[in-house]
């Protein structure tokens, strides 16, 4: 019998590589990886540095894998989300942001 597991990974925006295998019951995420080739193909993506999940939730290479599960490897972030979001605050200003961009005349602020 074998488990089948999706090792997923996306190197940029609107790009996903998605390799699906068969393997043995009792499979950990390391195997799971080095048999789907991702590492060769991507030989930027290191083991020591590579954040993993598995279904959204945060995982180790030794952690042993069910059937249908997916593996995911996640790039790191290039801007912080807090700043992210401050800039475009900035930049789109107070009055047509939030809870300010629609006011009913009259109204008071925030409503």
């Amino acid at each position: 019998m074998e488990i089948r597991v999706t090792v997923v990974f996306s190197p940029f925006a609107r790009k996903v590589n998605e390799v699906a295998l068969l393997l043995e019951p009792g499979a950990t995420v390391a195997q799971a990886l080095q048999f789907s080739g991702m590492l060769a193909e991507f030989p930027d993506l290191t083991a020591d540095k590579l954040a993993l999940g598995v279904w959204g939730k945060k995982a180790a290479l030794q952690q042993v894998l069910q059937d249908r599960d997916r593996v995911e490897i996640y790039r790191p972030l290039k801007v912080d989300p807090k700043e992210a979001r401050r800039a475009r605050f900035e930049q789109q200003g107070t009055r047509s942001a939030g809870l300010f961009a629609r006011k009913r005349p009259g109204a008071k602020a925030g409503y």
